[in-house]
């Protein structure tokens, strides 16, 4: 059996696919990832034996673009590499798992419709699933009407803008191909019974029965990588430092975010490793008390640090909860706000009200984050995250085929 994970999105979008792919390949199947070009998705997934098909233009750069491009002209980029390099690796796969940004999932599955193979839709977090209990997510540039309250209306305005941003390059591309075009691209994209891939700790699913979610538990691979034997012998030296890192966050509005964190950070008596990361983080002095560090294994980093400050992206919140690290979550775009709040309603760390931390603001929320109670919760949750999503997922496809 042969599997197409496709996505086309950030670090969070390719990680759990690498999780995924590595539990198939032990399950005795075959699986390939479609992912943009960047080279750090193609050295990560060359690191675990992965075979990676490069779709679309960079991630990386896109999100450097300033003014960024509009959403429906990113979108018709996109849709149509799915069609061009999705559908040359889907002819060999028996199943197609389509995730990341709407567009992108909306035309990988496509492809699968085209050469004639299933497919399933996976998300990483739950506000792109229809619920009463919570707004939709509103697209960037276009803030729903404040007079409207009512969830399933905002729900309805949705389904609305998601066609009108994507649904015209959708269908030109779907009918190019041999396809009819459909009515709704939200609801195309969601199809049957489709899958979360959360943690139902951190996550739990709260939405429409009627939809039939799968909700399999979050996608991680273990990893086994030593640390650098220099970031270990800093780790040694002294106290658990606080780690601080945005991942795939250019980090635009606050361009001196190490600044405020490397002198926030001292202003509680800890040392700190500086994650590089999209926003190319650096040392702000040469003090002896701040390591920089690049890709490294923070399933283990994390274990060995007092608290960890990021940017609320899915994997990075389930690892650093996982590892039972305290949390400041700095939310930026899309999602990560939600995962701030739940990182604060569970008691293991702080929501930064806003994008762009001061001194102040961020010296408040790791006063909290470094209180013993604080840490203790996060240990308490950290033993009922569980660690067997990528299974629960590799097995359902083995039944689909």
């Amino acid at each position: 059996m042969r599997v197409l994970l496709s996505t086309y999105g950030s670090r969070g979008d390719v990680e759990p696919l690498a999780g995924l792919a590595v539990r198939l390949r032990e399950l005795g199947a075959e699986a390939v990832v479609c992912a943009p070009p960047d080279e750090d998705f193609a050295r990560r997934l060359a690191g675990i034996g992965v075979p990676m098909v490069p779709v679309g233009p960079s991630a990386r750069e896109l999100t450097r673009m300033v003014p960024p491009p509009s959403m429906s002209e990113r979108a018709a980029e996109i849709i149509a590499a799915q069609f061009k390099s999705v559908a040359a690796a889907a002819e060999e796969c028996d199943v197609l798992v389509a995730t990341g940004m709407m567009p992108a999932a909306a035309g990988a599955r496509s492809v699968a419709e085209k050469v004639g193979i299933p497919s399933f839709s996976v998300t990483f977090q739950q506000l792109t699933l229809p619920s009463p209990r919570r707004r939709p997510l509103a697209y960037r540039g276009r803030p729903f009407p404040p007079e409207v309250t009512d969830n399933r209306v905002l729900w309805d305005l949705d389904a609305q803008r998601i066609d009108e941003l994507f649904g015209e390059a959708l269908n030109t591309n779907r009918v190019a191909n041999g396809l009819a075009p459909v009515d709704h691209v939200r609801d195309y994209v969601i199809g049957d019974r489709p899958w979360l891939a959360t943690d139902p700790v951190l996550d739990p699913w709260d939405g429409e029965p009627e939809l039939g979610v799968v909700q399999t538990g979050a996608w991680i691979v273990p990893d086994p990588a030593p640390l650098p034997a220099e970031l270990t012998a800093f780790l040694d030296a002294g106290a658990p430092p606080v780690h601080v890192g945005f991942g795939s966050m250019p980090m635009h509005t606050s361009t001196d975010v190490a600044q405020v964190a490397v002198e926030a950070v001292r202003a509680q008596g800890r040392r700190l490793v500086l994650a590089r990361g999209w926003a190319d983080l650096a040392s702000v002095d040469d003090h002896d008390d701040c390591f920089i560090v690049g890709e490294v294994n923070q399933q283990s980093l994390f274990g060995r640090v007092a608290a960890v400050v990021h940017h609320g992206g899915a994997g990075t919140t389930t690892t650093a909860t996982r590892a039972g690290a305290p949390q400041v979550v700095v939310p930026q775009t899309a999602d990560q706000p939600y995962w701030a709040d739940r990182i604060a309603e569970l008691g293991v760390g702080v929501a930064h009200d806003g994008p762009t931390p001061t001194y102040e603001s961020l010296a408040a929320a790791l006063t909290v984050a470094l209180a013993p109670e604080t840490g203790a919760r996060a240990k308490a949750v950290a033993g009922t995250i569980r660690t067997d999503g990528t299974t629960v997922a590799a097995r359902l496809l083995l039944d689909s085929v």
